[in-house]
């Protein structure tokens, strides 16, 4: 028996008597053999585009043990249940999910043993804010002073000022 996840979408008008369509689901994936481990009903959402010219959804999730050979048997009998819009059979990356929990407890604690230290400072030690607040010696104002030092060196007067009021206008935009 493998492992399987199991997300179904369906229609939204059963949101009321959901529990007739999940049966109907749950005898499917018995009759083939197979046993549902944990559902997850996530309740009506929006679609991100119409399916069969519905809007919303009921989604549930199922984690399944179910052999390979019956993958083929239960999506076609999904694919004629007027119940279900949608439905989407995945084998889960085991592998990944146990490491992704050992990270996760060796984050917490982490967390534990430093309650002081925030995530940002983990990260990279980012501040926040807006882009706005530049530093001295920025690439903007180095090459405004660039300018400037070539204008004194031709010896132009006009394009020395000219170019401190580009620099304060830079400057007012950042």
């Amino acid at each position: 028996m493998n492992q399987y996840e199991v997300a179904v979408l369906y229609h939204p008008d059963l949101e009321i008597d959901l529990e007739k369509a999940t049966s109907k689901v749950e005898k499917i994936i018995a009759d083939n053999k197979g046993k549902i481990v944990k559902a997850d009903d996530w309740g009506k959402r929006k679609l991100a585009y119409p399916i069969k010219k519905q809007e919303h959804a009921v989604y549930v999730f199922y984690t399944v043990d179910l052999p390979s050979e019956s993958v083929q048997k239960v999506e076609r009998t999904f694919n004629i249940t007027d119940e279900i819009i949608r439905f989407l059979i995945t084998k889960p990356d085991l592998k990944a999910i146990a490491k992704a929990e050992v990270l996760k407890a060796e984050k917490a604690a982490k967390a534990a043993a430093n309650p002081d230290v925030s995530d940002e400072d983990e990260e990279g030690g980012r501040e926040s804010g807006p882009r706005s607040r530049r530093e001295v010696g920025t690439p903007v104002e180095v090459s405004a002073q660039h300018r400037r030092g070539k204008a004194a060196e031709r010896g132009d007067q006009d394009d020395d000022e000219a170019s401190e009021e580009e620099s304060k206008e830079e400057n007012k935009v950042q």
